[in-house]
């Protein structure tokens, strides 16, 4: 540790830290893929579509012509 100088402490906590939150946002989004892939299971079992796409209401592109 004495190579990093005086500020061992400060680099080290501070890799700790940064490794502890991107294992924690790791984890997170698994843990969310997971449940969101379950609820879209759940949906597709029940019967539930994917709603028709509609144009935006107001002005179509041939009416500023």
């Amino acid at each position: 540790m004495t190579s990093l100088g005086p500020y061992a402490s400060f680099i080290v906590t501070s890799y700790a830290l940064v490794t502890a939150v991107v294992l924690i946002l790791i984890v997170w989004i698994t843990l969310d893929y997971r449940n969101q892939r379950r609820r879209l299971r759940e949906l597709d079992e029940s019967g539930v579509t994917q709603a028709l796409r509609t144009q935006p209401r107001g002005l179509a592109m041939r009416d500023l012509r």
